[in-house]
This record gives structure tokens, C-alpha cells and sequence, in this order.
């Protein structure tokens, strides 16, 4: 008999991302009314309608309260869905322009906000860098993934550094308004390159 397995979140994770989403919600409208360094995580819990207890054990630290998204995932669920006939910049190129650049719509807001204060806290960039670090590892894991084990560590790495530092390069020179678009465009421009070479 087939058995038909539900991947849908129960009730319990599902209200602990609404938590996790409320915090976070309210912890990005304080910073941005009153300044990320002038409010305090015991602020956050009031406006959230949760203990500071609550706050930390979804948010380890202050600046988690901005550097953290669920973006991740879908990302890299992106990439793993594509066609084994594409090569490893083709396949990250078109899941960034396909479902991963859908995936900001619903919460476009937020990260505007946390892009603003990212730009604008050197206590945020110091600890942005960490994550940096953790994106540099996935995207390694999924793009050896992509080859079987048979990549060069090396190829692999140095790949998955140009493609974050093209990420980067995006994302620091797009603000304002409709800054997701043109971060966007500017990646899609930027793994177009990775994937054609430069000419300069």
C-alpha cells in the first residue's frame, strides 16, 4: 500500500515561525522608529507580547534580529531542482531568476528594512560577515552536490566565492526603492558574466 507522506509543518512549527516572524517584525519597526542601537531586546519582547526569555531562544543575539531570513532553503531547493544538463552557474543563474526571485514577494518589506540597517550598523556588516561565511559553505555543499563528488575542491570553492561575491556586489549597491529589482537584475547581470566571462 502506498503511503503518502505529509510534508506540510504541523501546528507546533507552524506557530513557532509565527513567533519567530512576529519578533522579528516588531524588532525591525523599533529599530527603525527609534534606531537599532537606542532599542533594547527587552523592547522587542514587549512590542512582540513575549518574555526576552522567548526572544533569545529564537534570536541568540541582537543583531540575529536582522541578520536572520528563511531564505536559504528556498534557494538552494532552487538550485537542486535544476536540470543536471545545465552547468553549475547556468543552474544558479536560472534559479535565482525563477521561484527564488518569487520568494521575496511576500516579505519584500522586511527585507528592505533589514537590507537598510545592514548598510547602516557597522555592528550589523561585522556580523553579517558570519553569514557570508555559512552562505559560502552551502553553496559549496549544493554545487559539489550538482557534480557528484567528481568537482575539484578547489574549482568548488573558488566557484562558490566569485558567485557570493557577485551576491554581494548586488546587494551593496542597491537601495532605495525597488531596490529588490535592480539587486535582482544586477545578480542575474552579474551570473551572466560568471557565466560567459568578462571582457574587461
Amino acid at each position: 500500500m502506498l503511503q503518502v507522506v505529509d510534508n506540510k509543518p504541523g501546528l507546533r512549527e507552524r506557530k513557532k515561525a509565527r513567533t519567530r516572524t512576529s519578533i522579528q517584525e516588531q524588532a525591525l519597526r523599533l529599530f527603525r522608529e527609534q534606531g537599532y542601537a537606542e532599542t533594547t531586546v527587552e523592547e522587542v519582547a514587549e512590542a512582540a507580547d513575549v518574555s526576552p526569555t522567548t526572544v533569545y531562544r529564537y534570536f541568540p543575539t541582537k543583531p540575529d534580529l536582522v541578520i536572520y531570513d528563511e531564505l536559504d532553503e528556498p534557494m538552494m531547493a532552487a538550485l537542486r531542482s535544476q536540470p543536471r544538463e545545465l552547468s553549475a552557474v547556468q543552474a544558479i543563474r536560472a534559479a535565482v531568476t525563477g521561484g527564488f526571485g518569487a520568494t521575496l514577494g511576500p516579505e519584500l518589506e522586511m527585507q528592505r528594512l533589514r537590507a537598510e540597517l545592514i548598510r547602516d550598523e557597522p555592528e550589523l556588516r561585522a556580523a553579517m560577515l558570519d553569514e557570508f561565511i555559512r552562505s559560502l559553505r552551502m553553496i559549496a555543499v549544493t554545487i559539489g552536490e550538482r557534480a557528484g563528488g567528481t568537482a575539484d575542491p578547489d574549482d568548488v570553492l573558488a566557484l562558490s566565492g566569485a558567485v557570493l561575491g557577485v551576491t554581494m556586489a548586488a546587494w551593496l549597491a542597491s537601495e532605495g526603492d525597488g531596490w529588490i529589482e535592480r539587486f535582482l537584475e544586477r545578480l542575474d547581470h552579474g551570473m551572466a558574466l560568471l557565466e560567459t566571462g568578462f571582457s574587461l
